[in-house]
């Protein structure tokens, strides 16, 4: 098994190669992604385009769908939620579809879309995708991390060296035998440095500063978890991620 980290989808390859692909925006697309299948959304279906998003989620019943835009950190007009996954609430989210737009992590997903396998990571779930990659060894893995607007971001690193940091292990291999690129060692090591410390990352990192400006402390302590779900979003048709 060879895995890869990519910091933004813009640094991600065209040419996908990848067996499974697994895209992170910890900051809070795939962290509430998670949340919401954990507490019985029928699926999540992400856009890029929040056009196509009301355009399509017009197709179904009311009762049946909710809607979630976010841009620049706030909840976009027209949406029933933004994208805090403490708004994912089991009563809310029972049986229905959740249609949701992003700034960066949806723009992750849609990158890797045709990949065998697409996965959607955030710390909180961690160790759900490790287990789905040490029971299935896919060959070729590639770690997509969301970033902000093109530009790294601390903790989509940090959750990608936390995958690998324990796939490693569980492999039983070097990290060196397990990294396909200078990226993934990055990660890890970032990882190493911040793991008794998640929060404290979170509070550094650039778009955690913007959350916490937008009065979104509950959100970084939350998403700073680590193992807490047992849920693994997979993409079931193109855009549609389930709880595999």
């Amino acid at each position: 098994m060879k895995l890869s980290v990519f910091h933004t989808p813009e640094l991600t390859p065209d040419q996908n190669s990848a067996d499974c692909a697994i895209a992170i925006d910890v900051l809070r697309a795939t962290s509430t992604i998670a949340t919401a299948l954990a507490v019985g959304a029928e699926a999540v279906q992400v856009f890029s385009d929040m056009d196509k998003l009301m355009h399509e989620s017009e197709a179904w019943q009311p009762e049946k769908r909710l809607r979630a835009g976010e841009r620049g950190g706030s909840k976009v007009a027209g949406c029933e939620l933004g994208n805090s996954p403490l708004d994912c609430t089991a009563e809310l989210m029972h049986d229905r579809r959740l249609f949701i737009s992003t700034t960066n992590g949806t723009r992750a997903l849609q990158k890797v879309q045709a990949s065998k396998t697409v996965l959607a990571a955030a710390l909180i779930n961690r160790r759900a995708v490790v287990d789905h990659l040490l029971k299935h060894h896919p060959e070729t893995v590639w770690v997509v991390n969301a970033g902000w607007e093109g530009s790294f971001a601390l903790e989509d690193t940090v959750c990608a060296g936390a995958i690998a940091h324990s796939l490693a292990k569980g492999l039983g291999v070097p990290l060196e035998e397990l990294a396909g690129n200078d990226e993934a060692i990055g990660a890890v090591a970032l990882y190493q440095q911040w793991q008794d410390n998640l929060l404290g990352l979170l509070h550094h990192a650039s778009h955690g500063k913007r959350l916490l400006r937008l009065d979104c402390q509950d959100d970084l302590k939350y998403c700073a978890q680590i193992d807490v779900l047992d849920v693994l979003p997979m993409q079931r048709e193109i855009g549609v991620l389930v709880r595999a």
